[in-house]
């Protein structure tokens, strides 16, 4: 029975969240204000951890392929997949969360949501509504964003390092 209830919950609010907004004009405001915190205020932070990520993921692999059998290229190739398919996608979607996650719950905290109630405005669909629709247009981009720093922070390394130079790192990438 519990399983059921917190369905039923979710289920109302996500309806909630998705409801025709009362006032078109402050929705579409909002949704602004929501890229400018969830896409200008992050790029700071997802250029910091992705840069890292890519000179961590290039020294580590350059490392580990201490075989002779290995071609050097590898290192630019790994990197680079490694990126796209795993590191990228979970680092931007974990800062959005956070971002989402802590300011609504400061919001939740100083009761901003009672007054929101307490005035008559639907603050599911106010609060959460356009999060949710800034974050699926400003994901993809800052995604690209991390992709595209980690390999530039890979390259770096490497050649920092000396484990790679930059025709094997780049052959790599376009293998």
């Amino acid at each position: 029975m519990k399983f059921l209830y917190k369905l039923g919950s979710y289920l109302i609010f996500i309806r909630k969240a998705f409801s025709r907004p009362e006032k078109r004009s402050v929705y579409t405001k909002e949704v602004i204000v929501e890229f400018e915190k969830l896409g200008l205020n992050s790029i700071v932070l997802v250029v910091i951890i992705s840069f890292f990520i890519g000179a961590v993921l290039t020294l580590q692999t350059a490392y580990n392929m201490q075989s002779p059998l290995l071609p050097r290229y590898l290192i630019g190739y790994l990197t680079r997949e490694t990126m796209l398919l795993e590191f990228s996608s979970t680092i931007v979607s974990l800062i959005l969360a956070g971002k989402i996650a802590s300011e609504i719950g400061s919001m939740r905290i100083t009761e901003q949501i009672e007054a929101l109630e307490t005035m008559g405005v639907n603050s599911v669909s106010y609060l959460v509504g356009p999060k949710i629709l800034a974050s699926l247009v400003i994901n993809p981009i800052l995604y690209i964003f991390s992709v595209f720093i980690g390999i530039l922070g890979g390259i770096i390394s490497g050649l920092i390092s000396g484990v790679v130079n930059f025709e094997d790192f780049v052959y790599g990438l376009h293998f």
